[in-house]
């Protein structure tokens, strides 16, 4: 098991967006998990990498999440569903020289999956933040939690993120950070 770093994670936001977020069955917490995550990632800074999936179409990140996301993001517009089939992503993502990337957003079981599998086969490794993630119905949520895992992504949640970045009470941010949860 690995515990992750801040020095050497990376944050992936997939596609929350206006219109795909009221269609979520899950959306008031995955904003919510979403916005912490992007406060703490500004904190500790943690880069961030953001995808729009057609955002002509689809609008734009959530106001909420890009109010929160610091100097460190980067945003990207997409269509395929593996963020990684764009190639200015994935040269953006190799040379933040990073081996941890954390992968949350909409929908879990396509986007967000297919992502995930992709960074897996690049050699990186990967966790799904469960809490910050989600589908039109649950069922396909899961699936898409289940799909990861089963080809290699460790599940955890905003708070195990958190609190494994700041390893201990007496790191200089602890205080802030445990702030976001309160």
């Amino acid at each position: 098991m690995t515990i992750l770093n801040s020095e050497n994670s990376l944050i992936m936001i997939i596609d929350i967006q206006d219109r795909l977020l009221n269609a979520v069955f899950n959306k008031e917490l995955l904003v919510k998990k979403a916005v912490t995550i992007a406060k703490t990632a500004r904190i500790l800074n943690i880069p961030v990498v953001v995808t729009e999936q057609y955002p002509k179409g689809l609008g734009a990140t959530v106001t909420d999440l890009k109010a929160a996301l610091g100097e460190n993001t980067k945003y990207f517009e997409k269509t395929a569903f593996s963020a990684l089939d764009n190639p200015e992503i994935s040269a953006t993502i190799k040379a933040f020289a990073r081996k941890q990337v954390l992968i949350f957003g909409i929908e879990t079981h396509i986007c967000v999956s297919q992502t995930a599998n992709a960074l897996k086969e690049a050699d990186y490794e990967v966790y799904t933040v469960v809490d910050a993630c989600g589908s039109r119905c649950e069922a396909e949520h899961n699936a898409g939690l289940n799909r990861m895992q089963d080809n290699g992504a460790r599940s955890l949640t905003t708070e195990i993120a958190m609190f494994e970045w700041l390893k201990s009470s007496k790191h200089p941010d602890f205080k802030e950070v445990q702030s976001l949860i309160k």
